[in-house]
């Protein structure tokens, strides 16, 4: 069984990887977790015994495929209490993160099926990130990234890339939620920001890295 720092790594690794097998390097494992180098290589010498991660000495790591599977019961966990945080303890998006980060650590795989199944099985979180299902599966999400979009283009709002707090808190103070629609009015090259109009009402200006942190589809999601 897995210490919850364990379990951390693992989720860290398949976040920085970009939900694949790539390697990771340890430095950039060190930056995400804000830990010493010396530190991230230990643990993850002891995640590579459990058979969790592959691991190479400067080659980097990856996640195993009983690695993987871990990894996303995790993130599984996590984002069903987001959810339920929301929805039923009035919770803010911007709050729940890091009280999720420790509920995802509850071992009883009977209180998340049952967490699911009171959730009516959802697909997203409140953050718009998909849901595994109860077998580690996560389907492919077509969306692009709001900087793709094209000038007179509307779009609505399926995912929030930056869940931190700060950013949330920016995006309610502009009326940005999930399924918000936004039109895309002109974009400047000179530091890729763009002048959008927000559910059809108010135009903002969205510099290049709230357009690079918001994903949207071109379609209103059901």
């Amino acid at each position: 069984m897995e210490t919850h720092a364990e379990e951390n790594y693992l989720k860290v690794i398949y976040s920085i990887s970009g939900n694949c097998t790539e390697n990771v390097s340890t430095k950039i494992v060190a930056e995400h977790i804000n830990s010493k180098p010396s530190s991230v290589t230990s643990m993850i010498q002891r995640l590579s015994a459990k058979k969790l991660v592959h691991y190479k000495k400067y080659k980097g790591v990856s996640l195993t495929e009983e690695g993987q599977k871990k990894a996303l019961q995790i993130i599984r966990k996590h984002r069903l209490w987001e959810l339920f945080l929301v929805e039923h303890l009035n919770f803010s998006w911007s709050e729940v993160h890091e009280i999720a980060e420790q509920l995802e650590h509850v071992r009883s795989p009977l209180l998340v099926s049952r967490l699911d199944a009171f959730l009516n099985y959802p697909a997203r979180d409140p953050h718009g990130d998909i849901i595994p299902d109860e077998n580690g599966t996560i389907r492919n999400d077509d969306t692009i990234m709001l900087s793709e979009v094209q000038n007179n283009q509307t779009c609505f709002v399926t995912c929030i890339k930056d869940s931190s707090t700060e950013f949330l808190v920016y995006l309610d103070n502009v009326d940005i939620g999930l399924n918000t629609e936004l039109q895309v009015l002109e974009s400047f090259l000179y530091d890729n920001s763009i002048k959008a109009k927000v559910a059809g009402k108010s135009i903002i200006s969205l510099s290049e890295k709230v357009c690079n942190n918001l994903n949207v589809r071109l379609n209103k999601i059901q």
